[in-house]
């Protein structure tokens, strides 16, 4: 295997999935993704100010912030680490959801040619199951490359 991209949301379950990649797959390259939501600021700011004359409009691209790419960031270095430090020659991967999380990984997938995805899962059953398909169910159905679901741990 030489491509093996990993979904990594920060959660327990992607932890565990970083640890199953690492003890039992050998990759050339492994890439850590996080999907992340940006928030988008709306068109017009809040037109009442309570706390005294309005506040400064910065125009200065640097001073826009979006706190969702910051903790997807952070998300995304916690997972990059895992991986490097359990043995895999790991590299981040960022990328905006512009529909569905899933449809993200597939695509990222198909951009870096991955030979596998890897993915974490929240483990519903029964009447839950049928009513919430997972981000990972989801990857397996509708990609086009082998999946990797690691169930979660007891």
């Amino acid at each position: 295997m030489s491509v093996v991209l990993i979904a990594y949301d920060g959660t327990s379950n992607a932890r565990r999935a970083v640890n199953y990649a690492a003890r039992f797959l050998a990759a050339k390259r492994v890439v850590v993704l996080t999907v992340w939501t940006p928030i988008r600021s709306g068109p017009d700011p809040v037109s009442v100010d309570l706390d005294g004359p309005p506040d400064p409009i910065e125009d200065d691209p640097e001073e826009e912030h979006d706190i969702a790419y910051s903790d997807a960031l952070r998300t995304n270095e916690e997972g990059t680490k895992l991986a490097v430090t359990a043995g895999m020659n790991a590299e981040p991967m960022l990328v905006p959801v512009q529909g569905t999380i899933w449809r993200a990984i597939i695509n990222a997938a198909d951009r870096i040619d991955a030979d596998l995805v890897v993915s974490g899962t929240r483990g519903t059953t029964g009447l839950r199951s049928l009513l919430q398909s997972s981000v990972a169910d989801h990857v397996l159905r509708h990609g086009r490359r082998p999946v990797l679901i690691v169930p979660p741990g007891h």
